[in-house]
């Protein structure tokens, strides 16, 4: 049986889902077939959610309160968060994605599930050469991981400077997870301001009972993985992918003792840029043809409002965060910090 690393676990790994169970699914090198523009829409339409939640995932868990650390305080906090599959993004119809060289089979369903699908395969597709005439060969759309939950973490570190502002880095030095999976890193900028001090100095507290923050950050996943694809020698096949994501937010809080209950609203977009590098051949019409950096995906997958609610709990240098998220898909988000300061 011929080698081939799974699409699947590339990006399932990628979100740092459960390797195991990612490395266990069935291959889907069946999608490089049809020629590159066929599996470029192929590869989008499977993982579709897999950008979204992970877009979603980019942009949150900032800031769990509207108020700002004192001079030089700081923390450090890791948290994940879980951007829940709605049932309309679980599947997608291989009839509306206008393939050129692949169809459902005779009989076959056109249906096959998304990454974040259902743990079954989709329908048995059969490919046509460009004059629509079937070749015989047939594939079968790859399943899903079997659970609807899209993760992601963040990992950070929070400074806080004069005027109540604070800066927070978000970084993750380059990480391999293995010879078959590939490399991961992050790194992320945010900044918040909080708002009422800058214009009540001390009164603020006595005149209104909140604290009023605006904040911001940008979040960069960057991930590569090496490929072999029906591999020639010196084919330096591989997977490059950078997800971006912005966000933009009003934030008011109220601290009562450790308990810190929030809400804000904001604006976040997020994209993705994901290429199929090196030479692959493609089961293309009747033969074999051989293509060089077949796949690019490049586009925007989230841009839109999100409102959230949550909280902070601080006992000492220790503090425990949660929130819930409604935007594309509605997303949980936990973890815990230690730090010096409020």
């Amino acid at each position: 049986m011929k080698k081939c690393y799974s699409l699947k676990a590339l990006c399932a790994l990628f979100l740092l889902v459960m390797a195991q169970k990612a490395s266990a699914q069935q291959d889907v090198g069946g999608l490089f077939v049809g020629g590159p523009a066929d599996a470029t829409k192929l590869v989008n339409a499977y993982f579709d959610p897999l950008y979204k939640g992970l877009g979603l995932g980019l942009t949150d868990g900032w800031s769990n309160t509207a108020q700002s650390k004192g001079f030089l305080k700081f923390d450090v906090r890791v948290s994940a968060s879980a951007a829940f599959v709605p049932q309309s993004a679980r599947s997608y119809d291989v009839n509306t994605l206008g393939l050129n060289n692949i169809k459902p089979a005779p009989g076959a369903s056109s249906i096959g599930p998304t990454a974040f699908g259902d743990d079954h395969e989709g329908g048995k597709m059969q490919i046509y050469t460009s004059s629509g005439v079937p070749t015989g060969k047939f594939f079968n759309l790859p399943q899903g991981v079997g659970f609807h939950v899209v993760p992601s973490a963040q990992i950070q570190a929070t400074l806080g400077l004069p005027k109540n502002i604070d800066v927070t880095l978000r970084a993750m030095p380059k990480i391999k997870l293995g010879s078959d999976l590939g490399s991961l890193s992050m790194i992320g900028f945010g900044a918040k301001v909080e708002l009422l001090p800058l214009f009540m100095g001390s009164t603020t507290e006595k005149l209104i009972p909140v604290d009023i923050a605006i904040a911001g950050g940008f979040t960069q996943y960057k991930y590569n993985l090496p490929l072999n694809i029906n591999n020639t020698s010196n084919s330096d096949q591989r997977i490059d992918a950078k997800f971006n994501g912005v966000n933009f937010d009003a934030i008011v809080s109220k601290k009562i003792m450790f308990f810190t209950p929030f809400a804000s609203i904001g604006y976040q977009t997020s994209n993705t840029n994901l290429k199929a590098l090196g030479t692959y051949k493609f089961e293309d019409g009747a033969s074999n043809a051989t293509y060089v950096d077949p796949i690019s995906v490049k586009q925007t997958d989230i841009d839109g409002v999100r409102g959230s609610l949550g909280f902070q709990l601080k006992f000492g240098f220790f503090k425990f965060y949660g929130s819930y998220t409604q935007a594309k898909y509605s997303m949980v988000n936990a973890g815990i910090g230690l730090g010096i300061g409020k």
